[in-house]
């Protein structure tokens, strides 16, 4: 059986949904599925597919097991791109999972072709809900990585960019690949009254401010800015009416990102500690609520050497970019690299006519991929797949 992975990219790129519940896009990879010698597995609380390949050949003991991850979920963005396919539900694949699961159908479809060279299994995993609702989460709660009867040894999962490296660009970097993302919420309680005489009040939204301008000051006097940074962004800041009234609280939300395990452990021991002393000062109270994200993407080194070292034999030296630094974003595949070895590895799909420096980027209302990188994103998939268990 052979599929157009082109053809679906862009059928799925008109049906996106938004967040763990897709069930068309679950649909449609079902269908793209149907046939192959898989063991299927749907999620119960959120529309996941996983699928296991028993390989072919016999071994002795444990049986070698790679997991291939790939992201199912779209963005709530209104799509103007201008494509013929283009979104017209109000959603958007503006972060290019629709290749992302092409990809993967396409290593499940080669993989299965090849299912008697594989002295182990290989697990397909499609995850709803990346994009900020921690799907990775809820299929391991289900016991995603006892599918195959034992666990992965090794796990890989591809993102696509739509700038910053020219097309077909392969990327990787070793240890820390991408920041953790956590959120923090202040609430300022203190005693409302009338503008004109604030001594009579304790007015929090002077609290407010002064605790996001400690929250910086902090970040760039107990951490290494260059070596180990904390990046904290005030996003949210609300308090009061109208003009003549000191409110009785207020309020803030904050995102934490780290690029070490240490780094985001002390962070978020340190701003409930800061928000304490403000309040303290300003004579009103702290409330402080963590909501944890995701953790540290951490790539295994032998795992990303051994990327860039495939990369270079299937297309070329000149197709894979070491990365010189981490990037500030944040993605739950580092959940699965907390549990095996394995590697994140960056593809760029910039369109070769637009200049990757100033091409839209992911999330963007304008950003584009070029979907010629999806043969070689699945590939890459099978063949790492097959460097572990052929």
């Amino acid at each position: 059986m052979t599929i157009d992975l082109i053809a679906l990219r862009r059928e799925l790129h008109q049906i996106p949904e938004v967040g763990l519940q897709l069930p068309r896009t679950q649909e449609r990879i079902l269908q793209a599925l149907d046939g192959l010698p898989l063991e299927i597995t749907l999620g119960r609380s959120v529309t996941s597919v996983v699928g296991v390949l028993r390989g072919g050949r016999p071994t002795e003991g444990k049986r070698p097991v790679v997991l291939l991850r790939e992201d199912m979920d779209a963005l709530p963005v209104e799509e103007l791109t201008g494509l013929e396919y283009a979104s017209t539900n109000g959603a958007m694949h503006g972060c290019g999972h629709d290749l992302h699961m092409s990809m993967l159908v396409g290593a499940a479809h080669d993989l299965c072709a090849r299912r008697d060279e594989l002295a182990g299994d290989v697990i397909f995993m499609f995850q709803p809900g990346e994009e900020g609702a921690d799907g990775c989460r809820y299929m391991l709660e289900e016991g995603l990585l006892d599918v195959a009867g034992s666990r992965p040894d090794r796990v890989y999962g591809i993102h696509v960019w739509s700038s910053l490296d020219p097309c077909g660009t392969f990327s990787t970097k070793q240890g820390t690949v991408m920041a953790s993302s956590d959120e923090v919420r202040v609430r300022m309680i203190g005693r409302g009254g009338h503008g004109s005489s604030p001594h009579r009040a304790a007015d929090p939204v002077p609290a407010l401010a002064e605790l996001t301008t400690a929250l910086q000051t902090v970040v760039t006097r107990q951490y290494d800015v260059v070596q180990d940074p904390v990046v904290i962004t005030v996003g949210l800041l609300q308090a009061g009416t109208m003009a003549t009234v000191i409110p009785e609280e207020g309020r803030l939300a904050a995102t934490v990102r780290a690029f070490s395990r240490e780094a985001r452990d002390r962070a978020v021991d340190m701003i409930p500690q800061v928000a304490d002393s403000v309040a303290a000062i300003h004579g009103v109270q702290a409330e402080f609520e963590l909501i944890e994200q995701y953790p540290v993407t951490v790539n295994d080194d032998d795992q990303a050497d051994l990327v860039a070292g495939l990369v270079g034999e299937l297309f070329g030296e000149d197709r894979h970019l070491r990365w010189q630094h981490a990037l500030p974003a944040a993605e739950d595949f580092s959940r699965l690299l907390e549990t095996a070895p394995g590697c994140f590895i960056g593809l760029s799909a910039c369109p070769p006519e637009l200049d990757p420096a100033t091409a839209p980027f992911n999330h963007s209302a304008y950003a584009r991929f070029d979907d010629s990188v999806v043969p070689d994103g699945a590939r890459l998939l099978t063949e790492l797949a097959l460097r572990h268990l052929a």
